[in-house]
């Protein structure tokens, strides 16, 4: 008996390990996207095309997933996180081989980032799922656990990258994805209720199914608002909210997406942009793992609009680098900007959506997230074909500004 209560103590342990594998892959896919399509000779404008149309994709397919989710039913957060994963290890382990055909690796890339973005609001939700059956959780140091991993994952690429072809980029990818899909197969809900130990030492709570344990949200008398239409009236200020996620949001894909033709001009290389991506989620630890105590002294709402603050300040100093120097300075505002960000969004959908709303909630906000990436995808791969990555991060800094700005008003509004 013993034993098995003393197992709730590893379920932050574990869910740092999804955490870690997930922004690893992240990693590969996302920081490196334009090293291997360059390296795979496509223009910026193509890659631009490639992440506007695996965002667009994304944004389509994140709604109805969440909704089918958010019955309850035996389409649980767990399982389509598994299901996402392992397709991803199958493509990414076929793109690794591709060289040549520009349409096949088109595709397939395409897809691989469409499946990222998509279900990374449900590991998110897997959280909150686990936490109200009595695992004892800590959200914010599990995610950035996930940062620490994209961090010692960064440099490793890059220093890889100098001595091998771009295909090594999807081969580390598969190999950390696998270690993310058996730690995800053995992630499941207990099936006893003296299995679970709430942190805080409540009474537990029991379970009658590991996967499906727990009244729905129909027996207890909510309604779930499955249309979008629906969904928008019923919560107004958080969709002004989204609006302002994907301004600021344009500005952080961008530079995500194309740092490595930002750094160039200023002297950097494959092996600068492992090092400042890695130093970049690194500094996004801190912040999620003591997010708890933070917020217990600063209002969550506060906390979004400082985040976005810091998201502007970012990239004006991007803008204004003149050496790599300056690049590692705009990359340091990333600990109160990114880091803030995610675990407060998260909070704040939590706590101004209602159960059956939750994972949608969460969706919807990866879906601004994703739609800016569109956005980003489309201006600024034409942008730095015809004038160059400083005009294309004045675009950034104009468009986080405007951002921050409706992110101020839009905030807790009803």
């Amino acid at each position: 008996m013993k034993e098995k209560i003393n197992r709730g103590k590893f379920w932050t342990a574990r869910y740092a390990v999804i955490n870690a594998t997930y922004f690893m892959g992240f990693c590969g896919v996302h920081a490196y996207a334009s090293v291997f399509m360059l390296g795979r000779g496509f223009t910026n404008s193509q890659i631009g095309m490639l992440l506007a149309a695996a965002n667009v994709f994304s944004v389509l397919i994140q709604p109805v997933i969440a909704g089918w989710i958010d019955r309850q039913g035996k389409l649980t957060n767990r399982r389509v996180a598994s299901v996402c994963t392992a397709v991803m290890i199958l493509f990414s382990l076929s793109l690794s081989f591709v060289q040549r055909e520009k349409a096949v690796i088109f595709i397939i890339l395409m897809l691989i980032y469409m499946i990222q973005m998509a279900y990374q609001p449900i590991i998110i939700a897997m959280n909150f799922e686990y936490a109200e059956k009595g695992c004892a959780i800590n959200f914010g140091l599990a995610r950035g656990l996930g940062s620490l991993g994209f961090a010692v994952y960064s440099p490793v690429l890059g220093n890889l990258l100098e001595r091998h072809s771009v295909s090594v980029i999807h081969i580390g990818d598969a190999l950390v994805l696998t270690i993310g899909l058996f730690f995800l197969l053995t992630f499941r809900l207990p099936e006893r209720p003296e299995e679970l130990k709430k942190p805080d030492g409540e009474r537990e709570k029991t379970a009658r199914n590991g996967e499906e344990a727990g009244q729905t949200g129909a027996e207890q008398g909510a309604v779930a608002h499955n249309n979008f239409f629906d969904f928008a009236r019923h919560y107004p200020g958080f969709m002004l909210f989204l609006l302002s996620v994907i301004l600021v949001f344009f500005a952080h894909n961008m530079i995500n997406d194309y740092l490595i033709q930002i750094i160039t001009p200023l002297g950097g290389t494959e092996n600068h942009l492992g090092y400042v991506t890695a130093m970049s989620a690194l500094l996004e630890l801190p912040t999620m793992a003591f997010f708890g105590k933070i917020a217990k002294k600063i209002p969550g709402e506060k906390l979004l609009k400082i985040s976005t603050v810091f998201f502007t300040v970012k990239v004006t100093l991007l803008f204004a680098a003149i050496n790599i120097s300056g690049v590692f300075a705009s990359q340091f505002c990333q600990i109160a900007a990114y880091a803030l960000f995610i675990p407060a969004s998260a909070y704040y959908v939590s706590e101004v959506m209602e159960k059956l709303d939750q994972v949608k909630g969460q969706a919807y906000l990866n879906c601004a997230i994703t739609l800016s990436g569109t956005f980003s995808g489309l201006v600024c791969g034409r942008v730095l074909d015809l004038a160059g990555p400083k005009t294309m991060l004045a675009c950034g800094v104009a468009a986080s500004m405007a951002g921050t700005v409706l992110a101020v008003v839009s905030v807790r509004t009803k």
